[in-house]
């Protein structure tokens, strides 16, 4: 069993990770930079170049990459216990996507997400010790 002052730290460590991975995200003059920088290291991996995209898929991109940075910011301003709780239930979520596309595609830029991903949903699933005096 995790301290909960373990889990907080875990919470906030995630909450900074996709901090710093969503950010690029969340503009489409980021994520064209990002996207490239992607890219490169899928084919640097082995990997075949990744598809187009057209402004309708900059948005759902934009879209996604905004709400995990506000989502970032909360858990980095309140890493509480029911706030990794859901994260982790998120990154399952994220995984089985980005599983899913790794099947189809065979890209191996998405190892690169999906290990921190599932990484950080099982710690965020780890039992918590309640605090001393408590219920």
């Amino acid at each position: 069993m995790l301290a909960p002052s373990t889990f907080r730290k875990i919470v906030l460590g995630s909450a900074i990770y996709d901090l710093i991975v969503t950010a690029p995200f969340a503009t489409p003059w980021s994520f064209a930079l990002a996207r490239a920088q992607l890219d490169d290291i899928n084919r640097l991996l082995g990997g075949a170049a990744l598809p187009a995209f057209e402004p309708f898929h900059v948005l759902f991109a934009c879209l996604l990459g905004s709400v995990v940075l506000v989502w970032s910011l909360l858990r980095i301003s309140d890493p509480q216990q029911r706030f990794g709780r859901f994260d982790g239930a998120a990154r399952l979520l994220f995984s089985t996507w980005m599983i899913w596309t790794l099947a189809v595609t065979g890209a191996p830029l998405l190892w690169l997400f999906i290990v921190p991903e599932m990484a950080f949903c099982v710690a965020q699933w780890l039992p918590v010790r309640s605090p001393p005096g408590s219920r």
